[in-house]
């Protein structure tokens, strides 16, 4: 099988600065039609730039593809028009609007384009969010922090996205709530949605994702199968706070 016809995102030598200073060092990255890739490290580790960058938020060097195509100087309404969504850290709700009417914002796009499926598309986040069919009337200030973070994944989710980057999903949420969206996350497979997911909760990452990037310093410092990241001692000593430092 071609890697062209199945890699939906690449980074190459993916660079990202801040002024003189390089946050982002020389990225190799893939995400796969069908795939959730995570990208754990610790914080400053670059996770968020890096994210940033890839959506066209942040300018960049290197290269980025889509779908082997290559996206010169990738900007947001490039990133849009080829597919991919991006869940902000922040998550960026209009909060004195209601659920329903943050959700057809997020679908904006399509009805600009002409496409008219925003109640078929409404329908589709109600039914893998319930919560929010019960709260569509509610104004998105006075959610939850969970309900607050489905809004967000739903409402990206209303422009059909092919690849839907998230950046740390789980911050500020209770573990119960944290494995509530991820498993939901996981289940964006089904719908042909491929998953980019920035996470400095490892443990939480890895048992959901198909493979994952390690960064530390702003650079790739491990990579693999994110099922043998989880038992790799490295992993388990730094980010998942199993292990004790013991003498060799």
């Amino acid at each position: 099988m071609s890697t062209d016809k199945t890699t939906l995102l690449e980074l190459r030598e993916f660079c990202v600065s801040y002024g003189e200073v390089e946050a982002v060092h020389r990225v190799q990255l893939t995400v796969r039609e069908g795939e959730i890739v995570t990208v754990i490290g610790p914080n400053g580790a670059g996770k968020t730039t890096l994210l940033s960058a890839a959506m066209g938020l942040l300018p960049s060097r290197g290269e980025l593809l889509l779908d082997g195509e290559r996206i010169a100087r990738p900007s947001v309404e490039k990133m849009v028009a080829h597919g991919v969504a991006l869940v902000p850290e922040k998550r960026e709700l209009f909060g004195e609007m209601s659920v329903g009417d943050n959700l057809l914002l997020g679908g904006f796009s399509r009805w600009r384009r002409g496409q008219r499926d925003q109640k078929a598309r409404m329908q589709e986040v109600f039914e893998l969010f319930p919560r929010l069919h019960e709260r569509r009337a509610q104004m998105a200030g006075t959610l939850s922090g969970g309900e607050r973070q489905m809004l967000a994944i739903g409402r990206a989710l209303m422009a059909r996205p092919r690849l839907l980057m998230l950046d740390e999903p789980s911050l500020g949420l209770a573990p119960l709530i944290v494995r509530e969206v991820l498993r939901i996350v996981a289940s964006l497979r089904e719908l042909g949605v491929s998953v980019l997911l920035v996470e400095q909760n490892a443990r939480a990452a890895l048992q959901v994702a198909d493979r994952a990037y390690v960064l530390e310093m702003g650079a790739v410092a491990l990579t693999g199968e994110a099922r043998e990241l989880l038992n790799d001692r490295r992993i388990i000593d730094t980010y998942l706070g199993l292990g004790t430092k013991k003498a060799a």
